[in-house]
């Protein structure tokens, strides 16, 4: 019943107007024909749904390199490290890259489809259509918190949430669900028909899929500051408390093109979500507006620490009532409290955090229709010229310089034939060569170092 519930709530995020209905293997939009396929059952409803999963392909073999090359980094440290405490640290990260090289592989082989990845020399060299600071490990450490050692954290969190959202919602969304087990714990203590956990991360909505249906999830956690020896690299068996009742639907999607048609939710659920996107907290109020039914409830749960330059985008808890207000929102309840916050057993970096909840219903529609986040035509009119903007024209020489020098390194040369090379092609000034050929060696040098 839930399933026929959440389709007849789909709309394409493409031509945002038709229905989606179920084929053989995939979805079909039944007005712009755009057909959507789905990992491990989950739908997945990206408005570009080729570009998203070669994007996150992409991102899959530099998560993939980036491990397989920490593995070898940690071998080459064994081969001079004597000390006996340290090698046997070393050893067990470099165990636990390798271990999670081959779980997370596994985890996410629905998302190997179709088309190769790209090298990943390819990938550091183009641009991504999704958020910029997203990657598969972006929030990873909330996994083994959802389904691990995060008792108290989520009992704390679901019950200020649940004590906001009230009763009666029946049809919830939770936009930024990550690995889901704050919709497990709403939907298993609640009576809602539906609640949908929508989020865009292959990693944690895959691992959140497969404990939903009762399976155990192995991963290895490595914590920002171990505890011990042992706690560098810990191997976790996720798994549900319970069974999850029927009614809990997982779809991939960007939350500001939500594939859903307007009206469709009696409560919009925000955790750890509005600060952290890029889309400012007005439009972001526009997007929960479309999505609620009339008297509709929005319950925000999480931090304020906006990353705009603007400090007009910085909102405080002061300016979020009158926000709220013009973008047809009733304040029913606002409020902070203090949770506990990444407390991992085995990591030295935990605290306590202090969140803002608020609940807002639904009075108005919006002033305006919510525009998705986009970019000009002719990103998507690939016979449009593109225009020689400021950005581009920086980073074109700025690139034309550093590949100028770096095509210098061939093993040979030093620092100072470098400089001398760099004045003599005119690349750069001669009082400018030697600070610049350094510091973009160094720069390079420390980044990989720290990778």
């Amino acid at each position: 019943m839930s399933e026929t519930i959440f389709q007849s709530l789909l709309q394409c995020p493409r031509c945002r107007s038709a229905s989606i209905v179920a084929a053989a293997e995939h979805l079909d939009c039944r007005g712009c024909g755009v057909q959507y396929p789905t990992l491990d059952q989950i739908p997945w409803l990206f408005a570009d749904p080729a570009q998203s999963l070669g994007d996150w392909r992409n991102r899959l073999t530099q998560y993939l390199e980036e491990f397989g090359a920490a593995a070898r980094s940690a071998d080459a440290d064994l081969a001079v490290t004597d000390r006996v405490p340290t090698r046997a640290r070393l050893e067990r990260l470099r165990d636990g890259y390798r271990e999670q090289l081959q779980l997370v592989s596994a985890l996410l082989e629905p998302l190997r489809l179709v088309m190769p990845p790209l090298a990943h020399a390819t990938q550091q060299a183009v641009a991504t259509r999704l958020p910029l600071r997203q990657d598969l490990h972006s929030y990873y450490a909330n996994v083994h918190r959802d389904w691990c050692w995060g008792a108290q954290e989520n009992q704390v969190s679901a019950e200020l949430v649940a004590a906001a959202l009230g009763s009666g919602r029946e049809r919830v969304l939770i936009l930024g669900a990550g690995a889901c087990r704050l919709a497990y714990d709403l939907h298993n203590s609640g009576r809602q028909t539906l609640t949908v956990a929508l989020d865009i991360n292959p990693l944690l909505l895959l691992a959140a899929r497969r404990i939903l249906a009762g399976q155990t999830v192995t991963l290895v956690e490595f914590p920002l500051a171990p505890r011990r020896l042992g706690d560098a690299a810990v191997r976790r068996e996720l798994r549900a408390p319970a069974p999850v009742r029927s009614g809990l639907e997982l779809v991939f999607a960007d939350a500001w093109q939500a594939p859903f048609k307007p009206q469709s939710f009696d409560a919009v659920i925000t955790p750890w979500l509005v600060d952290i996107v890029e889309l400012d907290f007005a439009s972001i109020a526009l997007h929960v507006n479309r999505l609620l039914a009339p008297g509709g409830r929005w319950v925000n749960f999480g931090s304020l620490a906006f990353p705009w330059r603007r400090p007009a985008l910085r909102l405080s808890p002061e300016e979020l009532g009158p926000a709220l207000t013009e973008a047809g929102f009733s304040v029913e309840e606002m409020r902070e409290a203090t949770v506990p916050y990444m407390r991992s057993p085995a990591s030295r970096h935990s605290r306590l955090e202090e969140v803002l909840v608020f609940a807002a219903d639904r009075r108005t529609r919006s002033p305006r229709q919510p525009v998705p986040p986009g970019l000009p035509a002719w990103f998507d009119s690939h016979r449009l010229p593109v225009p020689r903007l400021a950005p581009l024209a920086l980073a074109a020489e700025a690139s034309r310089i550093q590949a100028g020098i770096l095509a210098l390194v061939d093993g040979q040369r030093s620092i100072d034939d470098l400089v001398r090379i760099v004045s003599e092609q005119g690349l750069l000034p001669a009082e400018q060569a030697r600070s610049a050929v350094r510091g973009l060696l160094e720069r390079l040098y420390v980044a990989g170092e720290r990778a």
